[in-house]
């Protein structure tokens, strides 16, 4: 985690680009009602009721972290009453609602607790059934798009592909015409480990009603099933690496993964980040730098701050380890629900692999932004403050649309759930062969941004993740869909 130790008042201060949540528009498709969801499995540590945590305290402690450290000080509104606010992230929300109107703080700045992200981020420490979910509103229907290993669902032969069809005992098509998605959310959202909720699923051979119980579990960043693998297309070796999310336990597994792309001679390669919603920066930098080799010493990008704060400012260099692999062609996999640290890595590349990179999917979320980690201990709040800017070697940054715009190459590819993640066959896998072996492709549409919705586009995504417009916990932000 990149630390910051210049103001001794900050406990904790990393830099790291978090999952997106969603806008007021909707963004990603996102279910726009609150609602509890699930959250890990490290219980967060209730604020103590004692004078230095008391709402008032921690409401003073939030503000005057935002007037210091906030990236977009002239949007913070002035004049918001604390007392008019029952808890610190209604006010917080109140004073960063400015920005948020412009499209550039989209529930990226929030109150967090210490004990449950850090088991995130440290260990992958996680609690629900471990699957991620997508949703067809017109069609009413809800798909596993992931299932987890180590989790309940796959456990319980639930795996992509699988429909829900019922939820304890109510129709899927019920629950969206009582309330849509949100409906859908709420019924399977209990919080934490422990709950029990009875599911109807249908797959490709049976239909049956399992009863699956909530438990915790460790996120495998990248999948022993299908994280990594080689393909051979047109003659060529190409490496497929499918990453979750940017988190300290994904390192060793990306450092095995490229051990053993160099020991083929694999220059070529797919990274597929379609339901990545970010993590810790220095996780997208372990990554480009085993995709560099032979970028020692060049530029990776840049870290800015407000004008007040420029003496944190930071410019970061490739350093390849002895794992890494010169990359000539690279298709990146994206969909509206990749963001972040996700975003910084492909940015990072388009300097220096030009036309020889593509964007194949969809358009990304847009979050061209960071948030450094502010904590009070003795409260178990951390404020995530967005406070940086990214840009990659030739100033590029401010892809609040997303990437479609800014990679020289991109490919309009469907997630195919008929497929497993993994297999060659599968929709944007094979476009992104195609790609690799020389094949044409029709572009992604730029002006269908990554945070979509009717009012913008007028076509919404036929599917998208399950998942509240504002996330409550911190595996909302980074695993969005996942229960």
């Amino acid at each position: 985690m990149r630390r910051i130790g210049l103001t001794p008042a900050l406990c904790a201060i990393a830099a790291m680009l978090t999952a997106c949540g969603g806008d007021d528009a909707g963004s990603s498709g996102a279910i726009s009602s609150g609602g509890s969801s699930p959250v890990p499995g490290a219980t967060p540590t209730p604020a103590p009721s004692t004078a230095a945590c008391s709402l008032e305290s921690r409401q003073a402690w939030a503000r005057d972290t935002l007037n210091e450290w906030y990236l977009f000080p002239e949007n913070i509104a002035a004049g918001v009453q604390p007392a008019s606010y029952s808890t610190v992230d209604a006010y917080i929300d109140a004073l960063v609602a400015p920005a948020r109107a412009l499209g550039r703080d989209r529930y990226f700045t929030y109150l967090t607790s210490i004990v449950e992200e850090n088991a995130y981020y440290e260990q992958g420490t996680s609690a629900g059934f471990g699957f991620r979910l997508v949703y067809d509103e017109a069609a009413r229907r809800v798909f596993v798009s992931e299932s987890f290993e180590g989790a309940p669902a796959l456990a319980a032969g639930i795996d992509r592909g699988a429909e829900i069809l019922a939820i304890d005992g109510r129709t899927v098509s019920s629950l969206f015409a009582s309330g849509g998605a949100f409906a859908v959310y709420t019924a399977l959202g209990s919080s934490g480990a422990g709950g029990a909720t009875t599911l109807t699923v249908r797959d490709a051979s049976s239909e049956r009603v399992i009863q699956l119980a909530r438990r915790d579990f460790a996120l495998d960043p990248v999948s022993d099933r299908y994280g990594t693998k080689v393909f051979t297309s047109g003659g060529q070796r190409v490496g497929y690496i499918n990453l979750r999310t940017f988190i300290d336990t994904a390192e060793p597994d990306l450092a095995a993964a490229f051990a053993g792309f160099r020991a083929e001679g694999i220059t070529q390669l797919i990274v597929d980040l379609r339901y990545n919603g970010g993590g810790l920066i220095r996780t997208a930098q372990a990554l480009g730098n085993l995709m560099a080799a032979d970028r020692a010493g060049q530029l990776f990008g840049e870290i800015t701050f407000r004008p007040s704060k420029a003496a944190d400012n930071e410019r970061f260099t490739f350093q390849p380890p002895a794992q890494a692999i010169a990359a000539t062609r690279v298709a990146f996999i994206a969909t509206q629900d990749s963001a972040s640290a996700s975003e910084l890595l492909i940015n990072a590349f388009t300097p220096y692999l030009g036309p020889n990179m593509a964007l194949v999917g969809s358009n990304t979320y847009g979050k061209p932004v960071g948030q450094i980690a502010v904590d009070r201990p003795e409260c178990d709040d951390r404020l995530r403050v967005v406070a940086l800017r990214t840009v990659n070697a030739a100033g590029q940054g401010d892809y609040y649309r997303g990437l479609a715009a800014t990679v020289p190459v991109t490919c309009a590819a469907s997630d195919d759930l008929t497929r497993p993640l993994g297999d060659p066959a599968e929709g944007m896998i094979a476009t992104a062969l195609q790609w690799l072996g020389g094949g044409t492709c029709t572009p992604i549409s730029a002006t269908a941004t990554a945070s979509a919705s009717v009012a913008r586009t007028g076509t919404p995504a036929k599917r998208r993740l399950l998942q509240p417009a504002q996330p409550a916990n911190t595996v909302e932000r980074e695993l969005p869909g996942a229960f």
